[in-house]
């Protein structure tokens, strides 16, 4: 199977992978990093901003749905990584689709134009988030969508600090050995990327304190 033999190949540093034969697809699986980030940046503040003076929610409101969903991403970041991004299927086109979103990265993990979801995709997958809290939460949405899209924010400064460089000489270092294991010791554990708290609440924390090198990464 395609994932089952990229999974056991050795990861390279140099080179990319390609995911389509169409040219404008694949231009659009590449993003420089800068581009969500500020992307999702300027969306969170323009629903902060409308939570407060267009639906009148009170600033105690706003925070504090803010880091409800702050909260949340992290949540979501590791339910998708373990059981969308790894899931173990026979089916060829789902399998396809994975290798896609994500075996490729395993492949060329430092490929930097593919660290970050496209923008485009992206975007729609947090209009479908932002329509089910809309529907669940009301208004609240505002501020807790504005939480998530910057914990993704967050998520996307932190794999690409550990992807483009080596290892940080402050508080990133333990993110850094975390999310390396599942890179280059097994990718059946660590898949909190933001945070490893939910790796240690489901039971996939790293088996072993052996730690990795720049060597290794």
């Amino acid at each position: 199977m395609q994932r089952a033999a990229a999974r056991k190949k050795r990861p390279s540093h140099k080179g990319e992978a390609k995911i389509f034969d169409n040219p404008i697809l694949e231009r659009l699986t590449k993003t420089h990093i800068s581009i969500p980030l500020i992307l999702y940046t300027i969306i969170s503040s323009f629903l902060i901003y409308w939570g407060i003076f267009e639906k009148g929610l009170s600033q105690p409101e706003i925070i504090g749905f803010f880091f409800a969903g702050l909260f949340f991403f992290t949540f979501i970041e590791y339910i998708f990584h373990r059981y969308g991004y790894h899931v173990e299927t026979e089916n060829k086109k789902i399998e396809d689709a994975v290798y896609k979103m994500h075996g490729a990265h395993h492949d060329f993990p430092r490929d930097k134009k593919r660290l970050a979801m496209p923008p485009l995709l992206a975007v729609i997958i947090a209009s479908v988030f932002f329509g089910i809290y809309r529907a669940i939460m009301g208004d609240f949405a505002f501020g807790f969508t504005a939480g998530f899209l910057m914990g993704y924010t967050a998520y996307l400064c932190i794999h690409y600090s550990v992807h483009a460089f080596n290892v940080p000489k402050n508080g990133l270092k333990i993110l850094w050995h975390h999310h390396a294991y599942h890179h280059y010791r097994d990718n059946t554990r660590a898949f909190g990327v933001s945070s490893p708290l939910w790796d240690i609440i489901f039971g996939t924390m790293p088996l072993t304190n052996e730690k990795l090198t720049d060597q290794n990464h």
